[in-house]
């Protein structure tokens, strides 16, 4: 087995704080009422699956644990890419439109 192929720890822990930089740098661009409602439930559904994450990692259940931190990354990259938030250009912590 490949290195890239394990999942680690230490991965998961890179991969948590790669969403909670993304997390912290994305700000709303909503243009209405409707639109903040549909964006807060996509962050609240990033905020649980990072929260569950950390759970499953806590758990040794890092298989869980990766899945549901690559969950909450992309419910970032979606509001990004509809125009729900604005990731500032940033292709590096963002799948940009």
């Amino acid at each position: 087995m490949k290195m890239s192929e394990t999942i680690t720890l230490e991965r998961i822990e890179r991969y948590l704080s790669l969403t909670a930089e993304a997390r912290e740098k994305a700000t709303p661009i909503t243009s209405n009422k409707l639109d903040e409602v549909r964006l807060a439930d996509m962050l609240r559904m990033c905020d649980d699956y990072a929260r569950d994450a950390r759970h499953f990692a806590s758990e040794g259940d890092l298989v869980s644990s990766f899945g549901a931190i690559n969950y909450a990354h992309a419910w970032l990259d979606a509001a990004v890419r509809i125009g729900f938030l604005d990731g500032h250009g940033d292709d590096r912590l963002f799948t940009l439109p």
